[in-house]
């Protein structure tokens, strides 16, 4: 991840000092920036800050591990950046046939998409192979292979693994 903006910058300085989380979340499409909290989506992944690397400039680059979806509950601070309490959200898991059969699905079409000529480092495809969790599979395939912030915002949102997974297909068929 890349901050450049100074309120970003200010927010990192702070979560570098305490607790090394940050949360990532859309503006709404509605507002050309971020002013207030009605202003951004309230549903979001905490995350820890495995790597921040400060460049000369002021700006930084960061690994971020994300480690849990939240909803904002409350913010105790809103300026320069939000600062809020937050609410844990836990996958509704359904370990069946039916699961292993869309993460078998979603796999299928990350081989169509290297078979259409797209090119993805090789430890995507080795990773994805030794993936055995269907929450996992459709986390990472939504962030790195759905193009549309929105669309990835409401699989975000989405609770069910079987529903995160068939939404994951449909938007990976649309995108081919």
């Amino acid at each position: 991840l890349y901050i450049f903006e100074p309120r970003y910058r200010e927010m990192l300085e702070h979560a570098l000092h305490h607790h090394r989380m940050f949360c990532v979340t859309l503006i709404k499409p509605s507002c050309p920036e971020w002013h207030a909290p009605e202003d951004f989506f309230h549903l979001a992944t905490a995350g820890l800050i495995r790597a921040c690397v400060g460049r000369g400039d002021g700006t930084s680059n960061l690994i971020l591990q994300g480690l849990q979806r939240v909803r904002f509950a409350a913010f105790e601070q809103e300026t320069p950046f939000p600062i809020a309490t937050i609410d844990p959200l836990e996958s509704e898991v359904q370990s069946s046939v039916k699961t292993e059969a869309l993460g078998a699905k979603v796999l299928e079409l990350y081989d169509k998409f290297k078979g259409n000529g797209r090119h993805f480092p090789r430890k995507v495809a080795r990773y994805l192979s030794d993936l055995s969790d269907p929450e996992m599979l459709a986390d990472l395939m939504a962030s790195t292979f759905v193009s549309d912030p929105l669309r990835r915002q409401r699989v975000l949102e989405e609770l069910s693994v079987n529903q995160r997974l068939r939404l994951v297909i449909q938007y990976l068929h649309e995108e081919m």
